[in-house]
């Protein structure tokens, strides 16, 4: 009897409509995979085997295969969308379990963990104090509370002091207080050029640091005198240049030393934070005949700060910035590669599971080992063809519509065989 033989033609079309439709059900579904039904042939045997005339007892499915192929990858605004480019999946924890997916739609949940829209944490190489990449695998979070401030140590300057100066005649006096009554502040005939830089206490205030130099009556000579919101903190302190405009090798480095320094308020009272000490680096001063010119000038605190914006770039580095202008680096996201991907479980939502036929998870940056790298503000779509899953469809349907022709048939002939008279 073919009945069987059809019925299970009948199942195995019925399978593979099922694996089309879902095909097609998740073509805009981000980082889904398309799958095919596949089918083997059926035998009847014996512990000898079949026989050489053995007729087949029909089809049955023998697995749904998914193919990982790269899907299309569309831009959008939020830099906490990333898609892979290249092989890989995101690691995830789900409750401590792994899985594995390519949906790189993520978020940040009230806790600041980057998380996947069922709560599964988002696993990075972590970071050091130093801000260095680890080998440890964990959490990837976000640090919302503000910063610790730090004070100034380094003050840098990069300018240029006109040869062509004289000296003032109006003597440069001090030390100056621009909180004295009346204040003590430096007359603007008693200087040649002078330059200011934002330097920060230890509770992250700012405060202004001046300099002030001075021609003096020897050739290639100045003199430079600081003070901090127009206190005398130093000075004067001599600078000798060589005859080509430039300080002697030999004397380098030319650094300023402000020590004790009572950072103050508006008030002129102390704000409270630590005596400090700073240096302020003038190495790269030079005298030539031009106008006075600052080409820079730096230091190395900062306030405290929020964060505000975050980016990631291809190798997966994820970098916090702060409303004071600092920069972090947080993590690293971690990709992981599999030897078999198709050995992989389906988990539902986009996401797969570890098995033995998939082989172990090797984890890496992106980029690194054949892996791919990754794109911030952009998803990668479904790899589903449509065209492809529609004719795949109405094949499926002929395949359905031939085997029940089979049943129908069968049951001609069985009906012809019981009118037999």
């Amino acid at each position: 009897m073919a009945f069987d033989t059809a019925v299970s033609g009948i199942n195995a079309a019925t399978a593979d409509l099922g694996v089309i439709g879902n095909n097609i059900a998740n073509s805009s579904t981000t980082g889904f995979k398309t799958s095919r039904a596949e089918f083997a042939d059926v035998y009847a045997t014996s512990l000898l085997g079949a026989g050489g005339n053995a007729i087949g007892k029909g089809v049955a499915l023998s697995g749904v295969t998914q193919e990982f192929t790269q899907g299309n990858i569309s831009f959008t605004d939020n830099a906490l969308d990333l898609a892979i480019n290249g092989n890989g999946f995101f690691l995830l924890s789900d409750d401590g379990a792994a899985a594995y997916t390519r949906a790189g739609n993520f978020q940040v949940d009230r806790e600041g963990y980057i998380v996947t829209n069922q709560s599964q944490r988002l696993q990075a190489f972590q970071v050091t104090d130093g801000g260095e990449i680890n080998g440890q695998v964990g959490d990837l979070q976000l640090d919302t509370s503000l910063i610790d401030p730090a004070p100034t140590g380094l003050v840098s300057l990069t300018a240029n002091l006109d040869s062509r100066s004289v000296p003032p005649t109006v003597p440069f006096g001090g030390p100056h207080d621009a909180f004295a009554v009346p204040p003590v502040v430096p007359d603007p005939d008693s200087f040649n050029a002078t330059s200011s830089v934002t330097i920060y206490d230890g509770l992250g205030n700012s405060h202004v640091m001046s300099l002030y130099f001075v021609k003096t009556a020897n050739p290639n000579e100045w003199e430079v005198h600081s003070s901090v919101d127009g206190v005398t903190t130093s000075g004067p302190d001599t600078l000798n240049f060589q005859s080509n405009g430039q300080f002697d090798p030999l004397t380098l480095p030319i650094d300023l030393a402000v020590t004790g320094w009572t950072p103050l308020n508006e008030a002129g009272i102390p704000t409270g934070a630590d005596i400090q000490d700073f240096t302020v680096s003038l190495s790269d001063l030079s005298q030539f005949g031009a106008e006075f010119a600052v080409s820079s000038s730096t230091q190395d605190g900062f306030t405290t700060g929020q964060l505000y914006g975050l980016e990631i770039d291809d190798s997966g580095v994820v970098f916090a910035r702060y409303t004071n202008g600092q920069a972090r680096s947080l993590g690293q996201v971690a990709i992981a590669g599999f030897s078999n991907p198709n050995g992989l479980q389906p988990l539902g939502d986009t996401s797969w599971a570890e098995t033995f036929s998939s082989g172990a998870a090797t984890l890496g940056a992106p980029g690194s080992s054949g892996l791919g790298v990754l794109q911030s503000g952009a998803l990668e779509g479904s790899n589903v063809d449509i065209t492809k899953q529609l004719v795949d469809m109405i094949v499926a349907q002929r395949n359905f519509q031939a085997n029940a022709q089979v049943i129908q048939t069968e049951d001609t002939i069985t009906q012809t065989v019981i009118n037999l008279r």
